[in-house]
């Protein structure tokens, strides 16, 4: 399974929302309503919310499976 990733010299492992809106190319807003709704896995660091890689990618296999049974 491929990986969301930077230039392949920095392996990035936390994204920021916002970081996490512009790999998956939606909006800030967007991100922070999959997060409040659950769709959207982060971790906690302090008060700060950060997405890892791999949620990113659970994330986009949820769309892929409902995209399938809706279709």
């Amino acid at each position: 399974m491929a990986t969301v990733a930077e230039p392949a010299e920095q392996l990035q492992l936390l994204y920021r929302p916002e970081e996490a809106a512009k790999a998956l190319r939606i909006g800030r807003s967007m991100v922070y309503e999959e997060i409040r709704l659950g769709r959207l896995q982060t971790v906690r660091i302090g008060r700060r919310r950060l997405v890892p890689p791999e949620y990113i990618e659970r994330y986009v296999e949820l769309l892929k499976r409902e995209a399938e049974a809706t279709a």
